[in-house]
């Protein structure tokens, strides 16, 4: 496993992760999170993501019971959680100091742990000034709560904003951002985020490197029945007959390279040097062990061959 650190921290991060959006305490049982969660930590998986708003809090209290089964040292792996969609009462939601204190508390009890690696504000809050988040995540901080926290699909001008009002008060900025990041949604990444790449070091955890399943290739051909695609009119939505002709030309060239198109894809993404970590998501050791491969294909990405694939995605 190949381990990049976080942004400008000290903190390293394996460049693939496990995450728990749709999964975990959702889409499978626990035989099937712990198993996943096993693989991938026997194979070198040191970074576990969740969320308040995945499954309601079943995504990270299902992760919580693999990390009491399984005992692991608390300093062999690093876990996330993210703050926003807490319920449907005036402060169970948004990005108020009571929310982000309270979330946090919550999310350290789903996961029976005593402090969070990364903690993250799941999307931007309007209703709550920029300082009263930087201050409460390091109040945070400061309680020994979490250790790092960040973004998730953040504008780079908040970002600078609350990176000015860090050092104007002499507070840790945001570390990393979780923007969504594959070969058919490149421009935050790529283009609005560079400044802050530059000046800051920001970390990333990019989500999402498959575009929910489209760079699988399993939609070359039409919707399989049984996909997630077919169950949800609005990831139907999501796909379109010029993302799948990129598709297809891309399952070309993994073919040539002898990998999947699902690796393909991922190693791209790690190809960036400032992507931190892929999350990927999982509901089978199978899955988890063939994304994991990826990380090991990055040298069948030539310059030449990237530009093969700038080509196709322009």
């Amino acid at each position: 496993m190949q381990y990049r650190k976080l942004g400008r921290s000290g903190l390293k991060v394996s460049a693939i992760s496990l995450g728990s959006w749709r999964t975990f305490g959702q889409s499978v049982d626990d035989a099937a999170t712990e198993a996943c969660m096993k693989t991938a930590y026997e194979n070198g998986v040191n970074f576990f993501d969740g969320a308040e708003a995945y499954g309601a809090g079943a995504a990270e209290s299902a992760m919580g019971r693999v990390f009491r089964k399984c005992g692991w040292a608390r300093d062999t792996f690093c876990v996330s959680s993210k703050v926003y969609h807490g319920g449907g009462k005036p402060n169970q939601s948004g990005l108020s100091r009571k929310h982000i204190m309270e979330a946090c508390d919550a999310a350290l009890k789903r996961m029976g742990l005593d402090y969070l690696d990364l903690y993250f504000c799941h999307r931007p809050d309007p209703d709550t000034p920029l300082d009263e988040i930087v201050h409460a995540m390091n109040t945070l901080m400061l309680q020994g709560k979490i250790l790092y926290w960040g973004t998730s699909n953040f504008k780079a001008t908040d970002l600078l904003q609350m990176f000015a009002i860090a050092e104007r008060d002499g507070l840790a900025g945001p570390t990393m951002e979780q923007p969504r990041y594959n070969m058919l949604n490149r421009d935050r990444v790529d283009r609005e985020l560079a400044p802050v790449f530059e000046r800051y070091g920001l970390g990333t955890t990019v989500y999402s490197p498959l575009a929910v399943g489209i760079l699988t290739g399993k939609y070359n051909d039409g919707i399989p029945p049984d996909s997630a695609m077919a169950k949800s009119e609005g990831m139907r939505k999501r796909l379109s007959e010029a993302q799948l002709v990129k598709v297809r030309q891309l399952s070309a060239i993994a073919i040539e390279l002898n990998i999947s198109m699902a690796q393909l894809a991922l190693a791209w993404c790690l190809k960036n040097p400032n992507v931190s970590t892929v999350v990927t998501g999982a509901t089978r050791p199978q899955q988890v062990e063939e994304n994991l491969a990826a990380a090991d294909y990055l040298d069948r990405l030539t310059d030449p061959l990237m530009d093969q694939i700038e080509t196709v995605l322009e």
